[in-house]
């Protein structure tokens, strides 16, 4: 059995011009902002990417077709969801289960990198990837983005992990997979909505060494690259601050019997609720951000810089 991938005529245009093409992802759609914010979001992520110099390609399964460059109509779909209908949240152990039923599917990180892959598409944009979970010495919760990582040959730009992750942990998972993890003029590796962690990275100072770096990680065998690039300075959020919030939600999560995948959009809400806001602000400045750097990144790669 073979399974077809719908790649938009514009994205299958450049890919086979060779003109840069930045993967974009639907979970962030349809499990992200409430409409229609999730909507404006998704055009403005679109838009930098074509503002500067290359092909947005936001990927999601459309009643059971993977979709590399899904239209207006798919994405206004997605956004628009109530409790009758929402896009089941797909990584890459869902993909089959959603394509066989000819559901929609909105991609994470893992599912986003392997269709990106499959299509042909070296550079992905994201908000945070997930990681090692806290706790994960007992619970063993850790997110399937970077076992993708580890395995699928895509530059994911993005600014760190999630910030409810225990980020020293996720480094050490990184670097034991053999993905090299570069901070985007910077040393040091973000904390999602901060833009310090206290842990140092590679530095990468511009586009055309992101592209001769992963360019020689290829050519040795490697297989995905992480890109890490600090929050907007007027959206990030002192590191402090954000760690309280943190476990506060945390504490809520223990005592509501908050476990398995409803952990992180619990933790995620109440740390919106917890900031006044600020961190969902925060999150779209850098979605934005790294949807820009993404192009440049593409263009590099593709010899277009």
């Amino acid at each position: 059995m073979s399974i077809s991938i719908a790649i938009a005529p514009d994205v299958q245009a450049a890919l086979d011009a060779g003109r840069p093409v930045v993967a974009l992802e639907s979970t962030v759609i349809s499990h992200g902002l409430p409409y229609p914010h999730n909507l404006e979001l998704a055009r403005a992520m679109e838009q930098e990417v074509r503002d500067s110099g290359a092909v947005p390609a936001t990927i999601g399964i459309v009643a059971g077709v993977p979709t590399v460059g899904m239209d207006e109509v798919a994405i206004e779909r997605f956004a628009r969801t109530d409790a009758q209908h929402r896009p089941s949240k797909v990584s890459r152990r869902d993909l089959g289960y959603v394509i066989a039923q000819g559901g929609d599917g909105a991609t994470t990180v893992a599912a986003t990198m392997a269709l990106a892959h499959l299509a042909g598409v070296q550079v992905f944009a994201t908000g945070g990837i997930g990681g090692v979970h806290r706790g994960a010495r007992e619970s063993w919760d850790m997110s399937a983005d970077l076992t993708e990582l580890a395995h699928t040959p895509i530059v994911v730009v993005c600014a760190g992990a999630k910030a409810i992750l225990d980020l020293s942990a996720t480094l050490e998972y990184l670097e034991t997979s053999g993905v090299p993890v570069l901070g985007w003029r910077t040393n040091e590796f973000p904390a999602f909505y901060s833009r310090s962690s206290g842990l140092p990275v590679a530095q990468a100072s511009d586009a055309t060494f992101v592209a001769r770096a992963w360019h020689a990680h290829r050519a040795l065998g490697g297989a995905g690259m992480l890109l890490t690039v600090p929050p907007p300075a007027e959206y990030a959020l002192d590191r402090v601050v954000v760690e309280a919030a943190i476990e506060r939600a945390l504490r809520r999560a223990t005592d509501e019997g908050v476990h398995g995948p409803a952990v992180t959009p619990f933790l995620l809400a109440a740390l919106a609720q917890e900031t006044g806001g600020a961190s969902v602000r925060a999150n779209v400045a850098l979605l934005c951000q790294n949807a820009r750097v993404a192009a440049h990144i593409a263009a590099a790669i593709a010899g277009v810089l």
